[in-house]
């Protein structure tokens, strides 16, 4: 199973080796897509990882048990679709591919499958309806 969140981590999490302990016991393939951390201070790590289901769960259990909060990346970021004019603007800096148009209507579709939070869409919207936020 794929997906990708953001964790954030009290100040007494961040000396263990969260991260470590995902791949080496419970088997997580991650890519850490985004990150914010200080010595002895609150961080935030953006990441996509797989994992069988189980494992997933587990390795969550294990998150939540240090305190991290865990933040689902589709939780993340807001396109304001009913106010959209879809002029495509965003598309032209999405790299990820997230947001497109879709060629039959030419409506905005995004896809947070794709999405790796790189926030170009943010400013690149003329009516300021796209918000992306690393909580």
């Amino acid at each position: 199973m794929r997906c990708r969140f953001t964790i954030k981590f009290p100040p007494e999490s961040s000396k263990i080796p969260l991260t470590y302990h995902l791949i080496k016991d419970y088997d997580f393939m991650v890519n850490i897509l985004r990150a914010t951390i200080s010595g002895e201070q609150e961080g935030r790590l953006l990441m996509e990882v797989e994992a069988e289901p189980d494992k997933l769960e587990q390795g969550l259990a294990f998150l939540k048990s240090h305190n991290v909060t865990i933040i689902p990346l589709n939780q993340q970021i807001t396109v304001e679709q009913d106010r959209c004019i879809h002029c495509g603007a965003c598309t032209a800096v999405c790299l990820s591919g997230a947001l497109s148009l879709d060629r039959d209507n030419w409506q905005l579709v995004f896809d947070s499958e794709k999405c790796v939070m790189c926030g170009l869409c943010v400013p690149a919207c003329p009516l300021r309806l796209i918000r992306a936020e690393f909580k």
